[in-house]
């Protein structure tokens, strides 16, 4: 049976961005079932949270919790943990790295920063949120690469930083301002969602798309004509977030009332 849930799992994510997170979680989630105990994932980001609550309802004996460090995180780390384990999960283990640097004299982006730190040698997953200021990076990371973080990360491109542990209670909870938006469409392509919502020409969202920089629930966008229904969450590149939260019919002209909530 177990070989079957397996295979039916991956099978649904072959060929998409989800094929490698969902083998590691189905492997996670198979040694949960055995131990009869509890396992953390690396971070994952929106889409690899969706495949790990699909695998945790493939094994009908585990839950799965997330946490990202702090309220409001984009990137977490799944726990799970079987009906049987009678202990208590000592934590997700998730540490935070804070970067400071001169403000008056350099500009560094959520780009450079993740840049310097795959400059390390690090894999993405073993990075959490990077929270950017004017001066400062607070870098939400797995327990097991913080001292290594503290003690290794001296530039982010070519600035010069000092590095500190900061507590997690530190880190301000994120609070999304959200802005509604009221629009009639020609049909319900997705580049065309895309420019009502963003602000910008079909045009531009079909380059966008062809730049590979819009998702549709957290996986590329293939094709300018692909189809969104209400719930579909678009985020674009430099952009930002943007969910088709009601689709309302059909004017007279025939076109398509939608409400869209861009996070900003």
């Amino acid at each position: 049976m177990a070989n079957e849930q397996k295979e039916k799992l991956i099978r649904f994510y072959k060929g998409t961005e989800g094929e490698e997170t969902v083998v590691k979680l189905v492997d996670l989630a198979e040694t949960v079932q055995r131990s009869q105990k509890f396992r953390l994932s690396e971070f994952l980001d929106p889409f690899g949270q969706e495949i790990a609550e699909t695998v945790a309802a493939n094994y009908g004996s585990l839950h799965v919790d997330f946490d990202g460090g702090y309220q409001g995180a984009e990137r977490v780390r799944a726990m799970y943990v079987h009906e049987d384990f009678a202990g208590r999960p000592q934590g997700f283990d998730i540490g935070c790295i804070k970067a400071s640097w001169n403000g008056q004299f350099a500009r560094l982006s959520h780009r450079d920063v993740l840049g310097a730190l795959m400059g390390l040698g690090l894999e993405r997953d073993r990075i959490g949120d990077l929270l950017v200021t004017n001066d400062t990076v607070r870098i939400l990371c797995s327990e097991a690469i913080a001292e290594y973080l503290l003690h290794n990360l001296e530039k982010i491109g070519a600035v010069g930083v000092t590095c500190e542990r900061v507590p997690l209670s530190d880190i301000t909870p994120r609070e999304e301002r959200c802005k509604e938006i009221r629009a009639t469409v020609a049909s319900l392509r997705v580049d065309s969602i895309a420019a009502s919502g963003f602000g910008c020409s079909r045009s531009r969202a079909a380059a966008d798309i062809a730049a590979d920089k819009l998702k549709l629930n957290w996986q590329p966008v293939r094709s300018a004509s692909q189809q969104v229904k209400e719930g579909d969450i678009l985020s674009m590149r430099g952009r930002g977030r943007l969910e088709v939260a009601e689709v309302r019919g059909q004017t007279k002209k025939g076109r398509t009332v939608v409400v869209l909530n861009r996070y900003l």
